[in-house]
């Protein structure tokens, strides 16, 4: 347990949504909480989620009273959660960053709606040259976009913020994709409304 200081809970996340969350602990007061992240490229890899994310509980176990895990399954088929039963550790409900970011009601209405959608997030947008167009090796053969995207028909932008600068990066990827661009405004979504709910459940615990 953290021997004093004002943070008791740790919160494990990927790195490609600590901006987010960092500004969800600014704006709601969220002080007791402290964000530590593990490198976005894990995704490309989400076997590894698992056991990265183990590490990171057993390292820090003796500094907070409580750790959340704010990653989703991200793509690990459950292995998270197997990890996380036998480590005594929650993590927030859900199955990916765009549904959190979303909703659940409505990711799912998106999906009805048209099921070959390829989904941005802020981080994506920012990093999508890096993280997609190189990395799925398109920067050296344009070509292979028609293969690796042939099944999709639009590009959603998932917007946590109004930066029209982001927008028109996401807008260029879905022009160099050959896609529809869509944007719809989630903010934090359901990410917000998790970390809030952990601030009344402590209020409640603080209560003498």
């Amino acid at each position: 347990m953290q021997a004093g200081g004002r943070h008791t809970t740790l919160l494990i996340t990927c790195g490609a949504i600590a901006r987010e969350i960092t500004a969800i602990l600014n704006q709601n007061a969220l002080d007791f909480m402290k964000v530590e992240c593990l490198p976005a490229h894990l995704h490309n890899t989400p076997q590894q989620i698992p056991e990265a994310v183990c590490n990171k509980i057993r390292r820090s176990r003796d500094r907070f009273q409580r750790i959340i895990v704010l990653y989703a399954d991200c793509g690990t088929g459950g292995k998270l959660d197997a990890v996380l039963d036998e480590e005594g550790v929650e993590r927030i409900p859900g199955a990916h960053c765009y549904e959190l970011f979303a909703g659940h009601d409505d990711f799912a209405d998106i999906m009805d709606a048209d099921g070959g959608t390829f989904f941005l997030t802020d981080f994506l947008a920012r990093h999508f040259e890096r993280l997609v167009w190189q990395g799925l090796g398109l920067d050296k053969n344009p070509k292979l976009s028609r293969i690796y995207f042939s099944n999709y028909t639009r590009l959603l932008y998932l917007a946590q913020s109004d930066d029209p600068k982001i927008r028109r990066k996401a807008e260029q990827a879905a022009e160099k994709l050959g896609l529809r661009f869509e944007i719809r405004h989630t903010g934090y979504g359901g990410y917000e409304a998790f970390l809030t709910s952990l601030k009344q459940s402590k209020a409640a615990l603080d209560q003498p």
